[in-house]
């Protein structure tokens, strides 16, 4: 006999705007319990730190979700020059300042044309990625040692 599962048979694609400081685990379980939904996932994770467009999928949605995952994606960010964090982002320590020179708009031109189109990522040892079972961001002593791979 099949084990009925609850909730409602909740169906579609929710978009949320995710606010900085929760997890896309979180917002998706969040919206889950508020709508009472049987079935739910989203289709990308944000960083927590990170704001934006966080896609979730409810009930028979959840079938192409994975072809939301595969998607193109454009991402606007905004950055500091000159600053060095032990985590590699804006929540991290500031370990180095360096001064930045005046750059002209076709230098920053030519270096933002490396990250436009597709690219191999090398994420940050602090990530929402595990390796054998243990987050990025849990273990950062331990993370120093990890080999990670672009697109991992």
């Amino acid at each position: 006999m099949a084990r009925r599962r609850r909730g409602l048979p909740v169906n579609g694609v929710l978009l949320l705007d995710k606010p900085k400081g929760m997890s896309s685990n979180h917002a998706l379980q969040r919206v889950r319990r508020l709508l009472e939904a049987q079935k739910a996932g989203h289709t990308g994770t944000l960083d927590p730190m990170a704001t934006g467009l966080l896609p979730i999928c409810l009930g028979e949605a959840t079938k192409f979700s994975a072809h939301l995952l595969e998607a193109d994606k454009v991402y606007r960010t905004r950055v500091e020059l000159g600053v060095i964090t032990d985590t590699g982002d804006a929540e991290g320590a500031v370990i180095e300042r360096r001064e930045v020179p005046d750059f002209t708009a076709e230098q920053v031109e030519n270096v933002l044309s490396h990250f436009r189109g597709e690219i191999e990522q090398v994420p940050p040892m602090y990530s929402a990625l595990k390796h054998q079972g243990k987050s990025f961001t849990n273990s950062p002593a331990r993370a120093s040692t990890w080999s990670v791979q672009p697109g991992a």
